[in-house]
């Protein structure tokens, strides 16, 4: 079994793409992984990484937006922020002080399908951490000035990253709220001022409860220690954490769509029109998942894909791919219900938005009638996998991958499938999945264009930015 070490890792991966493929399977890339599931159902994954003397720490647990209790939009998104504010134990401003003082980073974020916690420090903090994450496990500081506190908080970020912002992020919530059915699916997950207005102490004390309890997480570390050191680490901080029952999971599944859904907007910061462009995809882990990542890249991964060559450089009618298509919220891998491939792309003024969607429209034709050439394919694996690889190099976020695909797929291991999944695509598969997916049907699209330009496309004028906040949001 070969470690991924160091930047070595990324270039022995790229000389295996390029190798025949017996040699592939003689010699496979893969990430040293253990698990490990302790008595009250937390399960660990350690991945042992001597290339440097530190580590990533990741506490996935498996609630998101999906899950927040309706009328409460935004509401998992408060309560992230809310595990930052300290503990009984633990006051606000502890666990910053420990882990940043110590040389080390540490973040969170909120997906439609998980909330992730992740440290990266020296080796020799790996247990402060882990004892930290364990003590907010265990209980938050749950009073009204830090839940009010919070509430501001977020409410600032909306400003920042939503109302006070060209574009405001329309390509991700926006195009959820058009494309999906099921509220789980398709409300805001950043929230409404009054849904987070009206969260109360009993509510976020109640989510604790409910959610954050260790048979609903997965604690991942990746980097200078052993499987042996790491099981005995954590089962010495959160083995003593009692299980907790979790609610029966929503059904969140959802058809594709059968007809195309468009709505037009006006924006008073933009300066050029965007449109976005979104299509229901397949199932997590079916048959396609890994056909379509590889269209993916076809059609808009970089300055070689379809979409740039055709619509920015030859037709002349996108002035940008914006990251080409993507997952909004994530990535192609960690996603576990109804999911977009979106294209989100400013274009030129003088351009109608239905000439756009024809481009479009005629690209994804001529993949589904001629296929593509063997080497542009090959091609798409190879970048799909580099940048894939690339992502694991970070301790952090190796750390975090792991976590996530435990979570998500109930396997770690899947992070080792995953480059075989896709070396397996072939030509019929991204023809079968353009196909099936790729429809005007299955289509969801926003136009999004200046206030300059709404009265002559006949679009309602768009609302006054709100005030500025006074600093910026913090996250």
């Amino acid at each position: 079994m070969k470690r991924l070490a160091g930047w070595g890792g990324a270039f022995a991966l790229l000389a295996l793409l390029a190798a025949p493929a017996a040699a592939q399977e003689a010699d496979a890339w893969r990430l040293p992984i253990e698990t490990r599931t302790l008595d009250n159902g937390l399960t660990v994954v350690v991945s042992e990484d001597r290339s440097s003397p530190t580590v990533g720490v990741s506490v996935v647990y498996h609630v998101g937006m999906r899950l927040e209790p309706e009328n409460r939009t935004g509401f998992a998104h408060l309560f992230e922020h809310l595990m930052f504010q300290g503990t009984p134990v633990a006051p606000k401003g502890t666990f910053d002080r420990v882990i940043q003082g110590g040389g080390g980073i540490l973040n969170g974020s909120t997906r439609p399908d998980y909330t992730n916690y992740i440290e990266t420090a020296p080796v020799s903090a790996l247990k402060p951490i882990l004892w930290l994450e364990a003590d907010r496990m265990k209980t938050l500081d749950f009073s009204p000035e830090n839940l009010k506190n919070q509430q501001d908080v977020v409410k600032e970020e909306i400003r920042v990253n939503v109302r006070n912002q060209p574009y405001g992020l329309f390509f991700a919530f926006d195009m959820s709220r058009l494309a999906f059915d099921k509220w789980a699916n398709s409300h805001d997950g950043y929230g409404s001022f009054e849904d987070l207005e009206t969260a109360s102490l009993a509510d976020v004390e109640a989510f604790h409860r409910d959610y954050y309890g260790p048979n609903n997480a997965v604690v991942a570390i990746a980097g200078d220690v052993s499987a042996a050191e790491a099981f005995a680490m954590v089962e010495e901080y959160f083995g003593d954490i009692p299980a907790r029952a979790t609610p029966q999971r929503p059904d969140v599944s959802e058809p594709l769509n059968t007809r195309e859904r468009r709505e037009a907007q006006a924006d008073a910061l933009a300066q050029v029109p965007a449109l976005a462009v979104g299509w229901k995809m397949p199932d997590r882990g079916s048959a396609d998942h890994a056909p379509v990542a590889v269209l993916s890249q076809i059609l808009a991964g970089g300055d070689a894909s379809r979409l740039y060559q055709g619509l920015v450089k030859g037709r002349e009618q996108l002035l940008n791919l914006n990251g080409g298509a993507g997952w909004p919220l994530g990535h192609a891998w960690d996603y576990d219900g109804p999911t977009l491939l979106t294209l989100f792309a400013l274009y030129k003024p003088n351009v109608e938005p239905d000439a756009v969607l024809a481009a479009i429209d005629e690209e994804i034709a001529r993949i589904v009638a001629e296929g593509v050439p063997a080497e542009t394919l090959a091609a798409a694996k190879t970048k799909l996998l580099a940048d894939y690889v690339n992502s694991l190099e970070p301790f952090i976020s190796r750390a975090d991958e792991l976590a996530k695909a435990q979570v998500l797929w109930g396997d770690a291991e899947t992070l080792n499938q995953i480059p075989q999944w896709v070396q397996a695509v072939t030509v019929a598969d991204v023809q079968r999945v353009a196909k099936t997916y790729l429809t005007a049907a299955n289509r969801t699209v926003i136009d999004r264009v200046p206030a300059a330009m709404a009265p002559a496309r006949g679009i309602a004028p768009p609302a006054a930015p709100a005030a500025a906040p006074a600093a910026p949001a913090q996250d």
